[in-house]
């Protein structure tokens, strides 16, 4: 007899095709309604009465779980690196492990971290808003087409009016020293990507051993070595109660003035006034940033003012390619779970 399992995220077809064979599979959740058509009583409601529940970014509170456990839930998966969308301190007391996908949009925040350092280096965002503005901009011209011969076109001369002398000149990231501020699955992507460009990595994370660091070609150094060295301090942090805040005036006080700092992980683990004041005080020489302590972020914030600020809408872990690792990384686990093996990737923080 067929397991009955509720599905609310993709799965590639040839994983759900295997997974076919052993279960009963109902569509819920996003994967029937849509990204951000669904309310978590309709979730609670469309997924009671199976054994195996699996998520994608559907909101899972303590009496959710509970109604789920009482109907004969066993397995749960969240397709999510992080999963606290779902109350894990009810199912650690259940004993029911908790499935996630870490790592999967791992590529995809560390080419978006690089690309966010080289904008910020060689001043693309900046300048790219300058001429859509009509900065540094010639007159109109009837006939675009109907150009002078000059061999050597520049924007010229290099006086007080020249984009140079307005956005200010970049600097290669070849030769400078990124600080990653955790070196878990990102952090390390991230590593590689950057090595590959000629940086030096300097990496801060007392969780992760010195031989895991040095493999990587990466130098394992203390907080105040990271920070003191660095001319970019890239942030790879999740949110716990020990990372609240932890980005804060001490380390901005430790920091190069010449220096950026890049964050695509949360802003919670950045105090938020303190990050303010480094920047308008020019205690850091910018940052780029793609997260905000509250999302969609206010109109009003002084981040969105700031000249030395590159602020994104949170973009850096979503592409087209996300939902295929992190669909097969949960076709594992299911799998897994089914045949009766051992889970690779069990979320143990409550």
């Amino acid at each position: 007899m067929k397991k009955k399992m509720v599905l609310c995220t993709k799965l590639p077809e040839d994983n759900r095709k295997e997974i076919e064979a052993y279960c009963d599979i109902t569509e819920a959740g996003e994967l029937k309604h849509g990204k951000g058509n669904v309310t978590e009583d309709l979730v609670r409601q469309e997924c009671t009465g199976f054994e195996l529940v699996v998520l994608g970014d559907e909101y899972a509170s303590k009496e959710t779980l509970e109604d789920w456990i009482q109907s004969g839930m066993k397995f749960i998966g969240v397709a999510k690196g992080t999963p606290v969308t779902v109350d894990n301190s009810i199912l650690l007391k259940n004993n029911i492990p908790l499935s996630y996908t870490p790592g999967r949009n791992r590529v995809a925040v560390a080419e978006y971290t690089l690309g966010l350092m080289i904008a910020l280096a060689r001043k693309i965002a900046l300048s790219y808003e300058g001429l859509r503005k009509g900065d540094h901009t010639g007159p109109v011209k009837e006939n675009i087409y109907d150009v002078p011969k000059i061999k050597n076109v520049t924007f010229g001369p290099l006086d007080q009016h020249h984009p140079f002398s307005d956005y200010g000149i970049g600097f290669e990231l070849y030769g400078k020293v990124l600080g990653l501020a955790g070196f878990g699955a990102i952090g390390k992507e991230v590593a590689k990507r950057a090595m590959a460009f000629g940086m030096k990595i300097y990496v801060y994370d007392p969780y992760v051993p010195h031989e895991v660091v040095e493999q990587f070609g990466a130098k394992y150094c203390s907080l105040d070595e990271m920070l003191g060295q660095s001319d970019m301090v890239s942030i790879h942090l999740p949110v716990l109660e020990s990372t609240q805040n932890i980005v804060n005036k001490d380390w901005f006080d430790k920091m190069k003035p010449t220096a950026y700092v890049i964050n695509t992980a949360r802003a919670a683990v950045i105090d938020q006034k303190d990050f303010v004041e480094a920047l308008t005080s020019k205690k850091i020489a910018g940052a780029a940033v793609d997260v905000y302590w509250q999302e969609p972020v206010p109109v009003n914030h002084p981040l969105l003012r700031m000249r030395n600020v590159l602020c994104t809408p949170h973009m850096a872990g979503l592409t087209s390619d996300v939902d295929g690792w992190s669909g097969k990384m949960m076709a594992d686990e299911i799998l897994a779970y089914l045949k009766g093996e051992e889970r690779k990737y069990i979320w143990k923080r409550a």
